[in-house]
């Protein structure tokens, strides 16, 4: 593979989840829409997480900006 002089290669460690995206939303989600909460059946867990994902595709400039993380960006 032939790497073009205005791009640096950064090996990133083998399991980074600060730096993949679906882990930010599956952490987001949780901590917003879904803790502190009893759930009284199996049903009732999948009503919240249904809601609590119609929240989210509800708010695309969420999703964009849990993808992004600034200091990811600096180099």
């Amino acid at each position: 593979m032939v790497v073009p002089p205005n791009i640096t290669l950064m090996p990133l460690p083998p399991r980074c989840p600060e730096l993949n995206p679906v882990e930010n939303v599956r952490q987001f989600m949780p901590d917003n829409w879904l803790s502190n909460r009893i759930f009284k059946s199996y049903d009732d867990i999948v009503d919240h997480c249904g809601f609590a994902w119609n929240q989210l595709v509800d708010q695309p400039w969420r999703i964009i900006s849990l993808g992004l993380r600034q200091w990811a960006h600096g180099f």
